[in-house]
């Protein structure tokens, strides 16, 4: 398998620093001169920690992703840290409550599914492995260098489940003083809120920050990498790092997706939006990133695609109708770097024939609906489309109608007690449309 995702003429720079800060990636770096120095004169191994809170990423992981194969094409080497040892307490930053506790079982088949997942993007070197570290003491190392130009995966696990409790405490806890750790925003809003932070959570920043001195000290890992909610996390590394080792690890980290409103971009109605095809239709990814807002466009060009800047700025500059094309660019972008090109293909021409008048709904996904539900008499129109997902209540779907929001096969439906039966279905299909933005072909089963 090739990895040239990301083509030679992606920049004019040569120092990936100044590629991630081109591309609006970096937020803040504990010190920004030396870590570009770092960047541009040697080859680091720098890491990237994922914790296994279900068995897929999102596309909010794929921004780190995106950084780690940047990093790659420019000779760094990536260390992938799945977290299989932090996984089992779950980061309170950007919390509102504590996360659900997973079994020792579920995070390890999820562990699995991740690595299957960067297997797809990033080239690995998989006969290397971390060796050893039975406790706190006792340092463990790697069983060979890295091939070069190839990224290396690890799970915390390995260091973290072994530990004594009392010597982690005596060692590393030691060097944390609470009231300090308590002014992290992450601690800090998570006080404010009733419930307030366990001392099951109080402890991952610890554990974090040991991951990063056990991997600096036992195979040289020099930076770590992490979305904006990190940083009190990667500061606490890098100090316990220095203390217990003498060594300068730095720290940076990146601008979470963000729509122009500030809110968490890869929510759908159905929840997060998955890098899995299984779990998110390559279609229904295409149709998210090509409905963004118009101020969003730029932003998800430099940061998702790996088109050229100056392809970028035009391609952001199309205004009114025109910026439809920048849309369908970026849809179709995305969803051939995640699904390949193949699938991209598929789902621009869905989206076409659906949204472009063609009409022809041969090529779109179907939704399969159970025909025994709608004999007789019938279902009720309103209960059908929210059956479907296309509106969350009667109400709104009451409203829909009464507003001409609703076709069925390019009719208007405009009686709230219309029926929809199986004689509607013409060989089995009818097309659904809610506004000018959701479409769905229903098939009988």
């Amino acid at each position: 398998m090739s990895f040239d995702f990301i083509p030679d003429n992606v920049s004019k720079h040569d120092n990936v620093y100044d590629v991630l800060k081109e591309r609006g990636f970096i937020e803040q770096s504990t010190d920004e001169e030396k870590v570009r120095e770092l960047l541009q004169n040697e080859k680091v191994k720098f890491y990237i920690g994922f914790d296994p809170t279900a068995d897929c990423l999102h596309v909010g992981h794929f921004m780190q992703v995106i950084i780690m194969m940047y990093m790659q094409k420019y000779g760094h080497t990536p260390v992938v840290l799945i977290g299989g040892g932090t996984g089992m307490v779950g980061d309170p930053s950007g919390r509102t409550d504590m996360r659900q506790i997973m079994t020792v079982e579920t995070i390890e088949h999820n562990c699995n599914q991740f690595k299957k997942l960067f297997d797809k993007f990033i080239d690995f070197d998989d006969e290397w492995e971390y060796v050893g570290n039975n406790g706190v003491y006792e340092p463990g190392h790697e069983n060979k260098k890295p091939e070069p130009g190839k990224a290396v995966a690890v799970n915390n696990a390995r260091w973290l489940r072994p530990l004594n409790y009392i010597d982690f405490v005596r060692e590393i806890g030691s060097s944390f003083n609470v009231n300090t750790m308590l002014r992290a925003e992450c601690f800090k809003q998570r006080m404010e809120r009733e419930g307030g932070l366990t001392f099951f959570e109080l402890n991952y920043m610890l554990m974090q920050s040991y991951d990063f001195m056990v991997m600096a000290r036992d195979f040289d890992v020099k930076i770590q990498f992490g979305g904006n909610d990190q940083w009190s996390n990667i500061i606490g590394g890098v100090e316990l790092t220095r203390k217990k080792t003498g060594k300068e690890v730095y720290g940076m980290t990146f601008s979470l997706l963000t729509n122009s409103e500030g809110k968490k971009m890869g929510k759908t109605q159905k929840g997060a939006l998955w890098l899995d095809a299984g779990k998110t239709s390559p279609y229904e990814f295409y149709q998210y990133w090509r409905n963004v807002g118009d101020a969003d466009v730029e932003k998800c060009l430099r940061m998702l695609t790996f088109l050229p800047m100056d392809e970028v700025r035009r391609l952001a500059s199309l205004e009114d109708r025109e910026i439809n094309k920048a849309k369908e660019v970026l849809a179709y972008e995305v969803t051939k770097l995640v699904h390949g090109e193949e699938e991209a293909k598929k789902a621009q021409d869905a989206a076409r024939a659906a949204f472009g008048g063609g009409g022809d709904i041969a090529s779109m996904p179907v939704t399969p609906f159970e025909k025994s539900k709608l004999e007789g008499e019938g279902m009720g129109v309103v209960n059908f489309i929210k059956e479907l997902g296309l509106v969350p209540s009667n109400r709104e779907g009451f409203m829909t109608i009464e507003q001409g929001g609703l076709k069925i096969d390019g009719e208007k439906i405009t009686d709230k007690k219309f029926a929809v039966t199986p004689e509607l279905f013409k060989d089995g299909k009818i097309l659904v449309e809610k506004g000018k933005k959701k479409k769905l072909v229903v098939e009988l089963v």
